[in-house]
């Protein structure tokens, strides 16, 4: 008789493993924590992992200071076509007499799309974004930058905490693209280095407003 191979080896194991019923060893497992506990704010932790992922973090303290730090990032990067499609935003816009585009004329142009998020997770220092709002799935994908206006009551601590966030916003009318956003797009397959903006924005800036006075 033949030895056994390798392949026959591992799948007797297996077929042992599943006759011996044994109890599970780590009954807690689910409820054990992936992470330390977290004692920063958690809006300095969300900018702490956001630079790490080469992400640009901006703090103000009202709108007024936003569209201020907005005009003098706009003359420094030089930009001249910016898209803004959702109301709320526009409203914003429109009161400090900011330039922008509402439609999506000549958007194959567009330098800068500008948007809203759905939460901030701090623990990763990603950007919850779905396409349930006007600016949908393009805008916080095609323009070279990705400027995001979040408010500090959007700050959550870990991924479920943005998906109940969002629950809690939408019942069971849930948005069909729901995806999270972590830094510039990036890639590293071509001869191993590290490109920005491969398959989406080169620049991704989170302006974060706080709205906790309100």
């Amino acid at each position: 008789m033949k030895d056994s191979t390798a392949k026959e080896k591992m799948l007797k194991k297996i077929r042992k493993a599943l006759l011996d019923k044994r109890d599970n060893p780590y009954p807690n497992l689910e409820e054990a924590s992936l992470y330390a506990k977290a004692d920063d704010f958690l809006e300095v932790l969300f900018a702490e992992q956001f630079t790490a992922v080469a992400g640009s973090f901006l703090y103000c303290e009202n709108e007024i200071q936003f569209i201020e730090t907005l005009l003098e990032l706009a003359e420094e990067k030089k930009w001249r076509k910016m898209y803004c499609w959702e109301p709320a935003l526009q409203d914003i816009l429109n009161t400090y007499e900011y330039p922008f585009y509402s439609s999506d004329t000549g958007f194959l142009n567009a330098e800068v799309g500008l948007t809203l998020c759905e939460a901030l997770i701090s623990r990763n220092g990603s950007i919850l974004v779905s396409n349930r709002s006007a600016a949908g799935r393009r805008l916080s994908i095609y323009p070279d930058t990705h400027i995001v206006l979040a408010y500090t009551s959007q700050l959550v601590l870990d991924l479920k905490d943005g998906f109940k966030r969002l629950k809690d916003l939408c019942g069971n009318s849930l948005p069909s693209m729901v995806t999270t956003i972590t830094g510039p797009s990036r890639t590293a397959d071509i001869e191993k280095t590290l490109v920005l903006g491969a398959h989406g924005p080169k620049e991704l800036f989170v302006f974060l407003i706080d709205d906790s006075q309100k």
